[in-house]
């Protein structure tokens, strides 16, 4: 069987740290989320993969290659204008061949493994819908079912309809491409596959659901990444294998460090936690869980740094405290730098108002900051920003920022 990947999006709502990567491509655990897609697959026997690519593509393709790396044959197919997921599966008409079914799955979800076997496990009409369930089904699509036998697909609902969520992932046999011809474009100007599968019901042509309890998460946010981070953490074991580590180092609980990497006296990690190759860490840095340091990061000494992403070839100064936060790639802090830490935070993404549990902030690529330097909860500071030392961060900084 082959999967289709749909990769071809920007992810606008995860801005800034989707100005220099598709959503795809940003780290979960050191691992780009598509990355852990393909590996579910893997797991589930399913090797051809189909990747639909478009915005930044030849990030995705050039970490990717031809898949031979990951245990998988990949080929692509580029959806040239974003404009729905129908239209991004049509695209991989061609690729499909003579397959009688095949499992399309969004590139920018986390997936685990018996996520995708319910799936397949479940299927039974000529498209089978991924479900879960949850309490709060607010910007969602909601699926209305009488049995295993969906009568309804409503998107983002207002009022409490179901439980009941689409998670995006699907079986389908090749009749689906025909179904997608006759799609009518939706209000909002695109081709989408939850409009093709309502006409194949109502054309009485069987829609069935089957429901998974296994991992799934969309991270539609930047801070969306931290849970997602918590929960791929989970799964990791300790391996010190090949650090060089100080005497008087504290290592707890499951913390994995790569190669080249020095964790110097002093210091104490509690995991989970995954640190990267060629790191230098301390001496006296606390890490603490939930927390993953990319490849070519140096932390100085005295810093703290819990539940957070540090992408590749950052640099934390002394003294320095992260908390619930996502540092994009190159990014230089000073000594000093504080993240506050708020809950339940009220951000403005585009012109939209949007709630965060808890969040210290985002930084974005290749962003250099001053010493003692203070960023708000909640404030984001964009990429390409040069933030002059012992500014306090109030309001969110655009790209290309200089704060003197």
């Amino acid at each position: 069987m082959k999967a289709v990947i749909l990769a071809a999006g920007e992810g606008k709502r995860c801005r800034p740290l989707t100005l220099t990567r598709s959503k795809v491509m940003l780290p979960v655990a050191n691992k780009p989320i598509l990355e852990h897609i393909i590996n579910a697959l893997v797991k589930n026997d399913i090797k051809e993969i189909i990747l639909v690519v478009g915005y930044k593509k030849e990030r995705i393709m050039d970490y990717f290659e031809d898949g031979i790396n990951f245990g998988v044959k990949i080929e692509y197919v580029e959806q040239k204008a974003q404009i729905g997921t129908a239209h991004a599966i049509l695209q991989a008409r061609n690729l499909i061949g003579n397959e009688e079914k095949f499992v399309v799955v969004n590139g920018d979800n986390i997936i685990g493994p018996d996520a995708i076997a319910d799936l397949i496990n479940g299927e039974e009409g000529d498209a089978t819908l991924l479900t879960c369930k949850k309490d709060n089904v607010s910007g969602y699509g909601v699926i209305v079912a009488k049995g295993k036998n969906v009568i309804e697909i409503i998107e983002k609902p207002k009022t409490l309809i179901s439980h009941l969520i689409n998670t995006g992932i699907y079986l389908f046999k090749k009749d689906i491409f025909e179904m997608i011809e006759r799609t009518a474009v939706s209000t909002t100007g695109e081709y989408a596959i939850t409009d093709t599968l309502q006409m194949m019901i109502d054309e009485g042509i069987p829609v069935t659901t089957a429901i998974t309890n296994a991992e799934w998460l969309d991270a539609a946010y930047s801070w969306n990444l931290l849970e997602a981070n918590t929960i791929i953490l989970g799964d990791f074991e300790t391996d010190l294998s090949k650090a060089k580590i100080e005497d008087c180092v504290s290592i707890k609980g499951s913390v994995s460090v790569g190669r080249n990497t020095t964790i110097r006296a002093g210091s104490y990690i509690v995991g989970p936690v995954v640190i990267g190759d060629n790191c230098d860490i301390g001496p006296n840095v606390v890490i603490l869980p939930s927390t993953s340091v990319g490849n070519n990061v140096s932390i100085a000494s005295f810093s703290y740094i819990k539940n957070s992403i540090l992408m590749n070839d950052t640099r934390v100064s002394t003294h320095s405290n992260i908390s619930n936060s996502v540092v994009g790639s190159n990014v230089t802090t000073g000594p000093n730098f504080i993240t506050e830490e708020g809950e339940e935070l009220h951000i403005i993404l585009g012109n939209e108002l949007h709630e965060a549990e808890k969040l210290g902030t985002v930084i974005g690529d290749d962003t250099d900051i001053g010493g003692n330097v203070l960023v708000r909860a909640g404030k984001m500071v964009s990429s390409n920003c040069r933030i002059s030392s012992g500014k306090t961060i109030s309001e969110d900084v655009p790209t290309n920022a200089l704060l003197k």
